[in-house]
């Protein structure tokens, strides 16, 4: 592997790929773009459980500069997903940026030279500015259960689906009800001998909008680009507006009325229906889109548990109830290491601390970008990015043009090294905390991987759009910023 490039990129998502293609339209070339896996495509690479798709509209599940056509579904699935990832690729000509299969292991920042040196699986490589674009939902979390080792039959994680099992006839165990859960159940439910869903706390299921997208509408984009930017348009609005129903809880009331008319009208059995019933309030947990999980519920051969699960054994689940039910696949749909990612351990800044030592269990970061203490080190989808309305998307294109700005006022004023000051960045959390006060997040009612070890919201407190404005200019002047030196390489 080359010894050095002037940036790296780790991961090659959504996020990963985004900042390789405005890297590429700004005519910086000098880039090396690394993925642990032996394809591009980040979380649509990973997750190919059956049912597998996008709750985001396709329209605006896209970049803006990329816009897509030929979208089949007014949310899209999987394949077509990693389908546009791939010819992204392509048209952007990433292929020779590309390193596939390469794990990157250790990442220190080298003060004495001002780079960064990364410790991959094919070798050491250098960069003066680092990418991470891992994603906040790129480690499965599995459950510390007692006897999860001593289980006999095959037992996975949603994210990592083993097609090599065959599950017709079998007694399947679905851990969790969350999003994954939601889509993979009604698949289950459809091939499983007996199906038992065992679920902690009932999520918010609003109605699913989605539909085909007529042959007629997709003609209409490719003859005329506007429309689809009109439609984009007006579906980022509406989704914003959703935010307001989050911020003031108050507000949210409407929406909680139409997922319970959604649960009665789909659940008739008043015992059912009380267990499925939330007890916190929307927007505290992930807000989920089915209408087929309900009725999968009732059908013959599946059980919903309204218990956590405390124990696995051979051939068998036992709930918190005390009862035991048979197994032979376990499905652990637990979601991701959001709050607590493994790469921030192996992430090591100017006073050779790893980023989750510095964290310690409660992120702390500048506009969700960069980091004190990590000097050339730009994070995107971290801490104070994720959204509970409307398509990180704009987060991530947000954050690579804050990227492109930094590394412009590098070159115009031949800055080696840049990090945010102490103050500015104790601003920005404070700021994101005081915003925080009062919403869903975190006084809902609820635990969920909003939250980190401390009880403060991981989210962007607002909309996509005032995201955007507080990114929309690099401001150096928040900065520490070492100039180029004669030690400098």
């Amino acid at each position: 592997m080359s010894a050095g490039h002037r940036i790296a990129i780790i991961g090659a998502g959504f996020s990963g790929l985004g900042a390789a293609i405005r890297l590429r339209q700004a005519g910086i070339d000098d880039f090396v773009l690394l993925e642990r896996a032996g394809e591009i495509g980040g979380t649509w690479r990973a997750n190919t459980y059956p049912g597998c798709q996008c709750d985001v509209p396709s329209h605006l599940y896209s970049y803006s500069f990329a816009p897509n056509p030929n979208w089949t579904r007014t949310f899209s699935r999987q394949g077509e997903i990693w389908d546009y990832l791939r010819a992204c690729v392509e048209r952007w000509d990433l292929g020779p940026h590309l390193r596939l299969g390469v794990e990157v292991r250790e990442c220190d920042w080298q003060e004495e030279v001002a780079h960064w040196r990364l410790e991959t699986s094919a070798g050491t490589l250098s960069a003066k500015v680092v990418v991470a674009a891992m994603g906040g939902l790129s480690e499965p979390s599995l459950p510390a259960l007692p006897g999860i080792e001593r289980f006999e039959g095959p037992l996975f994680h949603s994210a990592a689906w083993r097609h090599d099992v065959d599950l017709r006839g079998a007694r399947i165990a679905v851990l969790g009800t969350g999003a994954s859960a939601i889509q993979i159940v009604p698949e289950l439910a459809q091939v499983a001998r007996e199906l038992v869903v065992y679920q902690r706390t009932p999520p918010w299921i609003l109605p699913h909008p989605d539909r085909p997208i007529r042959p007629g509408e997709r003609a209409l984009y490719r003859a005329a680009p506007f429309a689809q930017r009109v439609v984009r348009e007006s579906v980022a609005w509406s989704r914003e507006a959703l935010v307001l129903g989050f911020r003031h809880p108050l507000l949210g009331r409407p929406g909680e009325a139409l997922a319970r008319r959604h649960l009665e009208r789909q659940v008739a059995d008043p015992r059912l229906r009380e267990q499925l019933t939330p007890a916190y309030r929307l927007g505290c947990k992930r807000i989920l889109l089915s209408n087929r999980y309900y009725p999968a519920l009732q059908r013959p051969g599946v059980t919903l548990v309204p218990h956590a699960v405390s124990e696995l054994r051979a051939r068998s689940v036992v709930a918190a109830d005390g009862v035991e039910r048979a197994a032979d696949v376990v499905v652990a749909a637990t979601g991701f290491r959001a709050s607590d990612p493994p790469a921030a351990h192996h992430i090591r800044g100017r006073d050779g601390r790893t980023l989750a030592a510095y964290w310690n269990g409660s992120p702390q970061d500048y506009k969700g970008t960069t980091i004190a203490g990590f000097p050339n080190l730009f994070m995107l989808l971290g801490p104070h990015t994720g959204l509970g309305h409307t398509s990180v998307l704009l987060m991530i294109e947000s954050q690579i043009g804050y990227l492109l700005g930094a590394l412009a006022a590098m070159d115009e004023g031949r800055i080696e090294a840049l990090e945010p000051r102490e103050g500015a960045q104790a601003a920005f959390v404070s700021m994101v905390r005081r915003r925080t006060r009062g919403t869903v997040w975190e006084s809902g009612g609820c635990a969920s991987w909003y939250l980190d070890a401390g009880g403060h919201s991981i989210l962007w407190p607002d909309s996509a759009r005032r995201f955007r404005a507080a990114l929309r200019r690099f401001d150096v002047t928040s900065y520490l910023a070492r100039p180029y030196s004669s030690n400098s390489r």
